[in-house]
């Protein structure tokens, strides 16, 4: 079959199979269709040592001769039958398989095949070198599938096969359960309890004098009711007769609309499809309570649930259920500035984000009190900002914030201000907040923020003053889309996905609702909120109930329920006794209780009951309109008060998880810095700022930095080593931080360890590693050329094993034991650079200097593509694991941008080298990515540039000045907030990566005996600590190799010196040599 409907037919009849443990069946359906390969059966198989089953299985899917891949796969399997009828002494069995399975593979590689052949003549193949690890047979196949499951993973025939498609739990049963509502919904006289006794024939209500047609012979489908699993009764969701007035449902948005116009009783939305309001939501001076909750469909009644809810469910013991409810007065902070937003970290649920009305974002932990971080209203890049924006900040500087929100995972947040912009910070835990993206998304008011994924992208809602709503990238800030059609302010946005249907909700300050797909396909709803009222909607955090929440201009609130399939009122929550004096706010909990801030107190209601259930007055204090905000699991409610204050009330289990906190919080303030506070004391973050912004560079502007020119300025040290070696030319921390690796231009690795479970410092040396065998790892020179050599390496994500070369071949070198494992790429060309594909260890991109660049596997031993693009010898390669992006840089000056997963082009650009400086062919260029994979370093002997990637735009460089000594290399922190820089004249730099300005220098003085000149001995290449920001290591002309830390353990580079006695140390604090030297940012 090959329609695409066909398959998934298919696919629906194999989750039908499984769901029924009709294992056989599914299995041989899987092999016989070929489109879906069960990993975890063929484990089972392979395991169990089922090998003829294996080979049957495989076979719906591959054959040998199909590519390389499928030949590993069989070989290796037929290989292990093989050992283990030998390791069985069944000889006559081993040479069956050998003459009937393994001799197809004789024509490939006949030497294997002579090999493998030979171990017959062995008493214990175990005896063969390449065998001699062979345990168990257990063992064996459990170290096969791991080789398997990479080499299917890569098999182009396997890969899209190995993944079901994400299918709602019983999706056959359910389309089956559509189609008889549908043919329900046509019968003349349609019975409120339909009899189904077959599948067989389409259903009619008959009359109870007419014969239902039987079927001969006895069949286990007919039944007067299914069982519990089976298919759902057609009244589960009570089918309704048609109604003119009923227009096309949502569920129709994404296909043909059918051609007879009745509703899907099971739609997620279907009913927000109507087209007429006057069916919903009736208007009016003389509507009432009561009149939200009549009927729209006949045989429908008011308690119609959403599919999957139980009318009859039961929300726990008996009691009384306002026992649930944060009612107790736990907490109260003193935020300062009144409270407009609020929202609770989704996992540590005492962690409190607020934003007020005077713009300024604060985040607070609840249980000790304790607000973390303070921040006020700040442009970040306010070069890039609108015209329109600066002149409304010129004309009033005032902005509140109109909501704060945290990202699904609780890894970042959003905050949208009353002027245009949003701004979204990352949240590394404990007081960590850095900047990650400012965007101008509106024209004036940005109102609701609100995150999706409706792909594999996280993306931020936002809507305006402007009555646009806009989806947003998260991670670059890209624009997606701008949805346009309501025509007042849009007051609040609420994305929602059902059955991977995504979609999103939008309100205005007129009353009216829209929903639109994520598409430009304009509003697929136009309806009238209650009272025309200015609402925000809401879903159950379980999903399935969809609340709403207004204030009309004459002050009438509302809370009602909707039945997303009719697009009616379902029910409407009595107790707005009084006109309130604000727009209402309201929050769901437990998937039981709704609560909304009025008449100076919290009204709660059960979701099951329109009476009013209780009022809060959180002992009073409390303004005519409070804001509200539950945490996770119900048991903590944040209410702003009065007096700028917010008061936290618990349950008895929030209590318990606020003392939990409480007492972490504890022991850890133990160790803490003095200048943390409690009851609104703040910590400063302004020094982190992992945002890379483009700020406006006065280039003539004199900036002072630190400078260090003695040793008792720093912690230093000089690691030792027995070994004599050349010129450090490759430089690198492994990724657990505890060793350093170094490249010699003698081709020598050396490695230094600190003591295992130390951590790397400069108080203690590091010890050489040196093998008891004696044994150096040392590339392998076999047709190497001096002039040609280019010493590079790269290491493995588990530090378990290096790539290096030195002008010869690539050699692969195990680091636990320093042994060569193989060596590969024997030049001509000659590889220059080496990079690890960051999502799979067996990929490597190697640069060569003929200008080209190999993608290799390793696991086969195959140069799969070949990139070309550049002009001469590629100087350095970079991933992007989030952009999935291959930068390459050479010594044509050249920047190129690679797709890495198609290996495609995608864009190039060329360092500007400034007038009089020798050709780029003579130099090199390396590169770096930020920590947010987004932006990269260019280091050049000239200039450190920082570029964004997407359009591969220099957003900031530092250029040298003429009489200023080249850069011999420069690399990023770990938190990519500093760039560490080193010059051919022995002067150390360390910028600050947001502006590329000095923040300090470390003179050769400094770390140079005085005996030594700087112009005979000086750093080449510079090595950053993997988690350590402010540690760093330099390889020097001499072979030698420095650690480099500020003087004091929890001091910065390029802070205020320290203080002796009441007076600072004499650390002198220098401008640039000259403005005339250029030595500044440039924007």
């Amino acid at each position: 079959m090959t329609s695409s409907l066909s398959k998934d037919l298919i696919f629906l009849i194999l989750q039908f199979l499984d769901e029924e443990k009709l294992k056989d069946t599914l299995h041989r359906l899987e092999q016989e269709s070929g489109l879906f390969f069960n990993w975890k059966y063929f484990e089972e198989l392979v395991l169990d040592g089922n090998w003829d089953d294996v080979e049957r299985y495989l076979s719906g899917f591959i054959k040998v001769d199909d590519n390389r891949y499928s030949m590993k796969i069989f070989f290796e399997l037929r290989k292990q039958k093989y050992l283990e009828a030998l390791d069985k002494l069944d000889r006559t069995k081993a040479v069956d398989i050998l003459v009937k399975d393994l001799k197809v593979f004789a024509s490939f590689n006949e030497d294997l095949f002579k090999e493998i052949t030979q171990l017959l003549t062995l008493e214990n193949f175990r005896e063969n070198e390449q065998l001699s690890a062979y345990k168990d047979t257990k063992t064996a196949r459990a170290i096969m599938l791991v080789e398997l499951k990479k080499l299917i993973e890569a098999n182009p025939l396997l890969r899209e096969k190995l993944q079901f498609p994400n299918l709602k739990t019983s999706r056959l049963r359910m389309l089956i359960n559509q189609s008889l509502n549908w043919q329900h919904s046509l019968c003349s006289n349609p019975r409120q309890n339909p009899d189904i006794r077959t599948l067989f024939v389409d259903h009619n209500c008959r009359n109870p004098s007419d014969s239902f047609p039987q079927l001969q012979g006895s069949s286990p489908l007919i039944s007067s009711i299914p069982k519990a699993d089976g298919f759902l009764p057609t009244g589960a969701n009570g089918p309704f007769q048609p109604s003119a007035s009923i227009q096309t449902p949502l569920s129709s948005w994404i296909s043909v609309p059918p051609t007879v116009n009745h509703p899907v009783v099971s739609g997620g939305l279907a009913g927000f499809g109507l087209a007429n309001p006057s069916i919903g939501i009736p208007k009016g001076p003389g509507d009432s309570d009561d009149a939200f909750n009549k009927t729209r469909f006949p045989g429908v009644s008011d308690r119609f649930m959403l599919p999957g809810s139980n009318p009859g469910q039961s929300h726990g013991a008996t009691g009384n259920p306002t026992d649930e409810l944060p009612k107790t007065v736990s907490r109260t902070l003193d935020q300062g500035s009144l409270a407009t937003s609020m929202d609770f970290h989704p996992v540590h649920q005492t962690l409190l984000l607020v934003g007020t009305n005077v713009g300024e974002i604060s985040l607070w932990e609840v249980s000790s009190r304790e607000k973390l971080v303070s921040r006020n209203f700040q442009v970040w890049d306010i070069g890039a900002s609108s015209m329109m924006l600066k002149a409304t900040l010129i004309k009033d500087p005032s902005v509140s914030v109109k909501r704060i929100l945290w990202s699904p995972d609780g890894s970042s947040f959003g905050v949208a201000y009353s002027k245009h912009m949003i701004q979204l910070y990352t949240y590394y835990g404990g007081s960590e907040i850095r900047q990650h993206l400012e965007i101008d998304a509106h024209v004036g008011s940005v109102n609701d923020i609100a995150y999706s994924n409706p792909t594999k992208q996280l993306c931020v809602i936002t809507c305006g003053e402007d009555k646009t709503i806009k989806v947003w990238d998260a991670v670059t800030g890209t624009k997606l889309f701008t949805f346009e059609g309501h025509d007042a302010p849009v007051h609040s946005v609420c994305p929602h996905n059902k059955d991977n249907f995504h979609f999103i909700f939008s309100t205005s300050m007129d009353g009216k609702i829209k929903a639109w797909l994520y598409d430009l396909m304009g509003p697929r709803v136009d309806y009238d909120a209650p009272h025309h009222s200015c609402t925000t909607m809401l879903y159950s955090a379980d999903g399935k109930r969809l609340f709403s929440c207004g204030t009309s201009k004459d002050g009438e609130s509302h809370v009602v329920e909707w039945n997303e399939n009719e697009g009616i009122v379902k029910r409407a929550y009595q107790g707005f006794y009084k006109r309130s004096q604000g727009i209402v706010q309201f929050d769901t909990t437990k998937n039981r209780f709704l609560a909304a801030g009025d008449d100076y107190a919290i009204k709660v209601w059960d979701m099951e009951n329109a009476r009013l259930l209780t009022i809060i007055d959180a002992e009073g204090g409390l303004p005519a309109c409070p804001r509200i905000r539950f945490n996770k699991e119900g048991s903590l409610l944040a209410v702003s008060a009065n007096e700028n204050r917010i008061k936290i009330l618990a349950t008895a289990d929030g209590l318990r998880l606020m003392r939990t906190y409480e007492n972490q919080s504890l022991i850890c303030s133990r160790n803490a810095p003095e200048t943390i506070t409690k009851n609104g004391g703040t910590r400063n973050l302004e020094d982190t700022k992992p945002r890379i912004v483009t700020a406006d560079a006065n280039t003539t502007k004199i900036l002072k930095f630190t400078e260090i020119s003695e040793t008792a300025h720093l912690r230093l040290l000089r690691l030792s080593s027995v070994i004599t070696t050349d010129k450090i030319s490759r430089l690198m921390y492994t990724n657990s931080g505890t060793a350093i690796l170094a490249l010699a231009s003698n081709a020598i690795h050396l490695l230094w360890k600190w003591p295992q479970g130390g951590k790397s410092t400069t108080k203690f040396a590091p010890q050489l590693v040196q093998p008891l065998s004696g044994i150096l790892m040392t590339n392998d020179l076999t047709g190497a050329k001096s002039e040609d050599a280019v010493p590079c390496f790269a290491l493995s994500k588990n530090d378990s094993y290096v790539m290096s070369s030195s002008g010869g071949k690539i050699s692969l070198f195990n680091m636990m034991t320093f042994k060569t494992m193989t060596a590969f790429m024997c030049p001509p060309p000659v590889a220059t650079y080496i990079a690890f594909h960051p999502k799979d260890n067996n990929i490597i991109a190697v640069g060569m200097n003929d200008s080209s660049i190999h993608i290799y596997r390793i696991r086969v031993d195959e140069v799969t593509s070949k990139l070309r693009g550049h002009s001469n010898r590629i100087t350095g390669l970079a991933f992007s694991n989030l952009l999935d992006t291959l930068v390459s840089t050479g010594a044509d000056a050249q920047i190129i941008t690679w797709n890495s997963e198609r290996w495609e082009r995608q864009k190039n650009c060329f360092l500007q080298i400034p007038a009089g400086k020798r050709p780029a062919g003579l130099s090199d260029m390396q590169v770096q990515f930020h920590q947010d994979q987004i932006h990269f370093l260019v280091v050049h002997e000239t200039q450190l540039a920082i570029y964004e990637t997407t359009n591969l735009q220099c957003e900031k460089k530092w250029v040298l000045g003429e009489s200023s000594t080249p850069i011999s290399h420069a690399t990023f922190s770990c938190d990519s907030q500093l760039v560490f820089a080193s010059f051919f004249d022995g002067i150390i730099r360390i910028f600050g990566a947001s502006n590329l300005q000095i923040q300090c220098q470390i003179n050769p003085t400094a770390y140079l005996p005085t005996d030594v000149s700087s112009c005979a001995v000086y750093p080449v290449v510079v090595a950053a600590h993997p988690q350590y920001p402010n540690q760093f290591a330099m390889g020097l002309t001499d072979g030698g190799v420095l650690v480099f830390e500020p003087l004091e353990p929890d001091s910065k580079w390029g802070m205020p010196p320290p203080v002796e006695n009441g007076l600072p140390i004499s650390i002198q604090t220098t401008p640039p040599v000259s403005a005339a030297c250029l030595d500044q940012p440039q924007g």
